[in-house]
Order: structure tokens, then C-alpha cells, then sequence
């Protein structure tokens, strides 16, 4: 009897781990046909030996094709530093604000590194892996007529980008401004300097590099509304390329590349008010 119930429990116990085995491997084959299935996996990816990373191409000091035809700006140097350490090349596609989200979910690009700024509407549709900047909306105006003041907006016409945190913010939090959007930063700043509003709002940091360069205008409002986070994004549920991501932004902010890339692509476009601590995250 003993034996007859030692081999029953045995056979019990054998049946048990046939079974763990077989669940086990269909979770590794439901795992292994994800990566398979998504084209933006890190899996595939490799194989495809590119990745594609969407960046801006009129935003100087981030995103911007230089006189020489070459992509150049901090994003653009991030976006290189990301490609290297996967082992692959890298494909540039150019987006404007307002079709960031339209090319992941579209599977026009794998990446975005287009001075993304989270926020908990666009974290509804795609998913943003750790930030890499800090920044908040800023206020631009001739220095003939400066805007220093919220108050001074009211009623008037304000000029943004569609898509952008500015625009996300004037619209919620300061109805009684007259928002006049344009597709482009490049149509933005035209307007600007054709006079078709007071101002202009959009991320603080580079409103002071544009300032600079264009020395009639001043930042007059360096900070209006909550501070933000400037983050990559991939497309929603893609896990495999987003805890990758991670990783590297964990790796890279330790070996203190954002300083380097700041001190490389942004500080000769920022005026000495902007320090490296104003934009670059600090090690955690």
C-alpha cells in the first residue's frame, strides 16, 4: 500500500511540473512572439540593424539641419548616443509638435527625441521612458513692448506652436488670451517678427537661445505655469524598447553625458542667465 501511494504521489508530482514546463513555455513563446510581432522592439530593431528616432528640423539649439545640411542639436547627439549603444545605425525622421504622437502610433518612428515634454494627456497615448531635462513655458516679446506680466496677455493675441506644452497651458489656464497656432517653430517665430501678436510662448530654454540671436526680443516671462520634463517616448505598451530606455538614460546621466551635450550643443546658444543645473536633471 505504502509503495502503490509513493507511486501515486510521485506520478501526481510528475504531471504537476510536465505542466509547469508547458505553461512555462508557452509564456516564453507568447514573450518571444511579442518581440517578434512589434517592429519597434529592441529585438527587432537590431535585426533590422537601424532605428528610427523622430526629431525636430527648425529647433535650433535641440533639433535642426545646420547650413551644411548636417542634423545637428542636443537631441540629435542623444538620438547618435542611443543608436551606437544599441549597435545600430540611426534614421532621422522629421517631425513637427503636433505629429509626434501620429508617428509612433503610426510606426513611422521607434523613438521620439523631439523636446518631448510629459505630460499626463499625451501619457495617456504613448509611453514616456525617464526624463532628461527639466524645463517650463516661457514668454517672449519685442523689447520695445516686453511682457513681464500674465496679466499684461489678457485679451491679446499670443502666438504658439500646435501641440506644444504653451499652447496645452494658455489654452487651460489662461482663457482669456487670444491663441493664434501655427504647424512650425519656424512659422512661429515669422509671426513673431511680423507682428501678429504681443508675444510668443513656448519651452522657456529655447526661447532664450532665439532671444539670443535675435537681440530685439526678450524672454520677459522666464516662467509661467508648473515645471516640466523632457522625456523620449515610444509607443504605448512597447515595453521592450522603453525599459531599455531606461537603462540607458540611467547610465547616461551617470556618466555625465547630458552635461557634456549641454556644455557641446546648448550653452553657446543660451545667454549666461541659463546655467547646465537649469536643464540638466541631476544624478539620483
Amino acid at each position: 500500500m505504502k509503495k502503490r501511494s509513493l507511486a501515486s504521489i510521485i506520478a501526481i508530482i510528475s504531471v504537476f511540473a510536465t505542466l509547469l514546463l508547458v505553461l512555462s513555455g508557452c509564456g516564453n513563446s507568447k514573450k518571444s512572439s511579442s518581440q517578434s510581432s512589434n517592429p519597434s522592439s529592441v529585438q527587432q530593431i537590431k535585426k533590422k540593424g537601424t532605428i528610427r528616432i523622430a526629431v525636430f528640423g527648425d529647433l535650433p539649439p535641440y533639433g535642426w539641419v545646420n547650413k551644411d545640411g548636417q542634423r545637428v542639436g542636443y537631441d540629435v547627439t542623444l538620438a547618435h548616443k542611443v543608436a551606437k549603444d544599441l549597435g545600430v545605425k540611426v534614421k532621422f525622421v522629421q517631425v513637427n509638435a503636433n505629429n509626434r504622437v501620429d508617428a509612433l502610433n503610426s510606426n513611422k518612428v521607434d523613438l521620439v527625441l523631439a523636446n518631448f515634454t510629459v505630460t499626463p494627456e499625451r501619457k495617456q497615448v504613448i509611453d514616456f521612458a525617464k526624463p532628461y531635462m527639466k524645463v517650463s513655458v516661457g514668454v517672449v516679446s519685442p523689447k520695445s513692448k516686453p511682457i513681464t506680466n500674465a496679466s499684461q496677455l489678457k485679451g491679446k493675441n499670443v502666438i504658439v506652436t500646435k501641440g506644444t506644452t504653451a499652447e496645452n497651458y494658455f489654452t487651460s489656464k489662461q482663457p482669456d488670451v487670444n491663441l493664434l497656432k501655427f504647424d512650425s517653430k519656424t512659422q512661429q517665430f515669422n509671426a513673431l517678427k511680423n507682428g501678429r501678436g504681443v508675444a510668443l510662448a513656448d519651452d522657456n530654454s529655447y526661447l532664450y537661445a532665439w532671444s539670443k540671436d535675435n537681440p530685439k526680443y526678450t524672454v520677459g516671462i522666464k516662467s509661467i505655469g508648473p515645471k516640466s520634463y523632457i522625456a523620449p517616448a515610444v509607443k504605448k505598451g512597447n515595453k521592450s524598447l522603453l525599459n531599455w530606455t531606461n537603462k540607458e538614460i540611467d547610465k547616461l546621466t551617470k556618466q555625465s553625458f547630458f552635461v557634456k551635450d549641454y556644455n557641446t550643443q546648448l550653452k553657446p546658444y543660451f545667454g549666461k542667465e541659463v546655467k547646465p543645473s537649469d536643464i540638466v536633471l541631476p544624478v539620483k
